[in-house]
Parts: structure tokens; C-alpha cells; sequence
């Protein structure tokens, strides 16, 4: 299925942002660029710049306004490297909004992400098609099917809430639903600028 607009026509075309190099950021901008090149992100499977020095994927966005940036990607390394959810958990809550979302850029740096936490072929192909099969293990089980609810309904049942504090407790539910809009936030701010 092709992305489509709200119009329902295809979404493609050029990118809307152009690539922010270092040599044009203003003070702020440049503070923010260097928080995200050399922060814990740039240790991971996948490259945050390019080759012309302008960041990859959300992280040329966040440069428009720094303060918010900063503040976003904050949050995102705070659900990247300061959660009790496991690794292999993260990415698939990670994934499960990248298959929601139809986000590409999501899917192939999160894919390389789960790799490297133990993830197989077989379980990154199950979770781009949204099938809990390949996880058998209750907890990862339970962070799929709360992702799942989360990412396409924005809500849990009163059901699935307490199958999701019993598996998991409060504070991972709480972890999810903070992931979950934040990677749903870079997926919208990805579409809108076509990157």
C-alpha cells in the first residue's frame, strides 16, 4: 500500500526540508547538531549524517527550532537508553509504530536497531506484518499487543489495560505510552517532510 494524503493521493515527491549542513547553523542549531552527532545515537547501527554533514532522518527537523528539538530529542534518548523495557521490547513497540504508521525511515534505522539487540529476520518480518506469533515470550507478547492498541487506537481497554499493568506493571505501560507518542510524533514529522 503506498502512503497516501488526506486528499488520497499518493504521497511522494521531493523532500520539503533541505538538509541543514553544519556550516549554516546558527549557534543554537549548532549546539543542538552536536548534541545529537555525538551523543549515544551516534554509536548505533545506523548513520545519523549523511555524507554532505546534515543530519539523517527527524534529526535535520528538530534543527528549526532548537528548544524544542533539544527538548524532543531528550525525550528520545530517555526512551532509548533510560527505560526499564528490555531492548528487544523497545524495538518492538518501535517497530509496531513504524508498521502503524507506514513510516520507512522508521522501519529501516529501527530494523538495524533490533538487530543488533538479537533480533531475527524472521521477527522483524513479523512485526512488519503485525504478527504476535514470532514472540512467544509473554512480556514481549504484551508489549506488541499494547504498541499495536496505542499506535492504531490511541487508547487501551479497560481489558487490555489490566492485561498490561498485570504482565508488564505501571511503569513499563507508562514507558509505552510515552514511546509510542514519541515515535509516533517523528513518524507525523517525517511524513509532513517527506523525508
Amino acid at each position: 500500500m503506498s502512503p497516501r494524503d488526506p486528499a488520497g493521493e499518493q504521497r511522494v515527491g521531493k523532500p520539503r526540508l533541505p538538509r541543514m549542513r553544519p556550516s549554516s547553523l546558527s549557534d543554537d542549531q549548532r549546539a543542538l547538531y552536536e548534541a545529537i552527532a555525538g551523543g549515544p545515537r551516534a554509536s548505533g547501527p545506523f548513520p545519523l549524517v549523511g555524507e554532505d554533514g546534515a543530519l539523517e532522518g527527524p534529526f535535520n527537523a528538530m534543527l528549526l527550532q532548537p528548544a524544542l528539538g533539544a527538548a524532543l530529542q531528550g525525550l528520545g534518548a530517555a526512551v532509548r537508553y533510560r527505560t526499564g523495557l528490555t531492548a528487544r521490547a523497545r524495538e518492538i513497540a518501535v517497530l509496531t509504530v513504524a508498521r502503524v504508521w507506514d513510516s520507512a525511515f522508521e522501519r529501516h534505522a529501527h530494523e538495524a536497531v533490533g538487530r543488533a539487540a538479537g533480533m531475527s529476520d524472521a521477527e522483524l518480518a513479523a512485526l512488519r506484518e503485525g504478527d504476535p506469533s514470532a514472540f512467544p515470550d509473554p512480556y514481549e507478547r504484551m508489549v506488541l499487543s499494547i504498541a499495536t492498541a496505542l499506535a492504531s487506537r490511541s487508547d487501551l481497554t479497560d481489558h487490555e489495560y489490566a492485561e498490561a499493568v498485570g504482565v508488564l506493571g505501571r511503569p513499563i505501560v507508562f514507558e509505552l505510552t510515552t514511546l509510542v507518542g514519541y515515535y509516533a510524533t517523528l513518524a507525523l514529522q517525517l511524513r509532513v517532510f517527506r523525508v
